[in-house]
């Protein structure tokens, strides 16, 4: 955040709201809320007077302060759409002041029912003011790309089985989530999928539900260019060690990245009271949810990810509100995808605006001890995470070097060795998929099963019935003879 005093010095303004709630929250309070998210964000200060005098909230009041944001906020209601906010206490002169960061929306908001909008002398209703709300809904549509409208998109232009695991994942967050409830049409509409485009009167899905849960062929005729390049280069530097061209939806594209990464970085394991975190999925979840969420969708600079001998960096085209390192002690974040970003945190895959990079920074340098993070923004944004040698598992013994198709040629791929490493008998795809990690079935089918099989270390127990609802599949005793092998070494 940036510095209390500093705000407080600027004084009210497009960005700067005071209010005394001294004993509980202004009955205007979430006006400026509202304006904020409509117009260009802001910092809204509990506890300082209108001349920026800090008087402080009361320490009685600040819990059921805190708790009535927090509620509001998700209350449509009271706030409509809902936003998630996330105040902080500040002791500032030996009082509290509460800072509620209120970012600017993609949506257009109201609050109990008025649409309020926001410039330099306050906040002011411009709910009978047709022309400022339209204008208001077309500079929102222009500056967010995720909010644009295919009137031609329809719910058989989306994957049916990404719905169930969507609701598997919002289940894990909160089993009351409303989404459990809804058909998939209600779900679209309930995370603010579906829109009014105010130009043409049209309305219809947006380029954002069509990225996070559109079959991949209606991904490629909305967006061609769309992919994300994930990519090592620790041996072959000129060209590659492996490589996974992905071009399907935000939720299996994420899967993929962190299969990715798993196969190619080493684990590292933390004890953060009692619980037992693994550093580098959580370094990565952080990372890949960045690349993913706050991109420019509709620039073809391709999204990528590569992991290098020391570092492992991405890069995706962005829209800056700055130039050059990011300071996690000093930066007001910015939703590039508020939409996208939001549905991402409903099924656990990203938290509150701006945790990402502090998270990074706090355990980067526990993964790579006397490391820190980069976080370059311009016109593409830039993460470089630092690594020592031998965290890259690309030099793992057998893994074979250029075309990482998974066939073998001439030496056995590290994730043949893998497959053979955890099969016990005859056991189901899916046994295999869990034991190893693994999240995306096709990846999996293609980079581990399918070589297996070519090689002919595994076997089906059903081979002349490969789709037999028992399938299963066992070692070959050429298999059992290289599993034996690789024990012994």
């Amino acid at each position: 955040m940036t510095n209390l005093q500093d705000i407080i010095n600027q004084g009210e303004g497009i960005s700067v709201e005071f209010k005394s709630s001294e004993t509980k929250l202004n009955k205007n309070a979430f006006e400026s809320v509202c304006a904020f998210l409509n117009r260009q964000g802001g910092h809204l200060l509990l506890g300082v007077d209108n001349d920026g005098t800090v008087t402080g909230v009361d320490d009685e009041a600040v819990q059921g302060i805190l708790d009535n944001i927090v509620t509001n906020a998700n209350n449509p209601q009271k706030l409509s759409p809902p936003y998630y906010l996330s105040p902080e206490v500040v002791e500032l002169n030996g009082k509290k002041v509460i800072v509620v960061y209120v970012p600017e929306s993609s949506q257009v908001h109201n609050t109990t029912g008025k649409i309020i909008d926001r410039n330099e002398d306050g906040d002011f209703d411009i709910t009978h003011q047709p022309e400022q709300v339209t204008q208001l809904y077309l500079r929102k549509q222009s500056n967010y790309t995720e909010n644009k409208v295919y009137p031609y998109v329809d719910l058989d232009n989306f994957n049916e089985s990404l719905f169930d695991r969507v609701k598997k994942l919002a289940r894990s967050q909160r089993p009351d989530h409303p989404w459990l409830e809804m058909d998939n049409e209600e779900l679209l509409k309930s995370a603010g999928l579906h829109k009014k485009d105010m130009q043409t009167g049209e309305t219809g899905y947006t380029l954002a539900a069509v990225l996070l849960l559109g079959k991949d062929e209606v991904i490629a005729s909305v967006l061609p260019h769309f992919k994300t390049d994930a990519i090592v280069r620790v041996q072959n530097t000129d060209r590659y060690d492996d490589r996974d061209d992905i071009r399907v939806n935000l939720i299996e594209s994420y899967d993929r990245l962190m299969d990715f990464i798993a196969k190619h970085l080493s684990e590292k394991f933390h004890l953060e009271g009692d619980q037992r975190i693994n550093l580098r999925d959580r370094i990565f979840r952080e990372v890949i949810g960045n690349v993913l969420i706050h991109r420019e969708f509709t620039n073809p600079y391709p999204a990528k990810m590569v992991i290098e001998k020391e570092r492992v960096f991405t890069e995706n085209w962005n829209k800056p509100h700055g130039r050059g390192n990011i300071d996690p002690d000093n930066f007001s974040p910015y939703p590039k995808n508020p939409m996208i970003a939001r549905f991402f945190k409903e099924i656990g895959r990203a938290d509150e605006l701006g945790s990402g990079i502090r998270n990074t920074y706090k355990y980067c340098g526990l993964y790579t001890p006397g490391t820190k993070p980069e976080f370059i923004e311009g016109d593409v944004f830039k993460t470089i995470i630092p690594i020592h040698t031998g965290q890259a598992a690309g030099q793992v013994t057998g893994q074979v070097s250029g075309e990482a198709t998974g066939e073998v040629t001439g030496e056995v791929t590290g994730e043949v060795r893998k497959v053979l490493s955890v099969l016990e008998g005859a056991m189901k795809r899916s046994e295999i998929q869990r034991k190893l990690g693994l999240k995306h079935d096709d990846y999996f089918r293609l980079h581990y099963m399918e070589p297996a099989m070519k090689s002919g270390f595994i076997e089906m127990t059903h081979p002349k019935s490969p789709n037999h609802p028992n399938q299963k599949y066992r070692l070959t005793p050429k298999g059992e003879k290289l599993k034996n092998r690789m024990e012994k070494n």
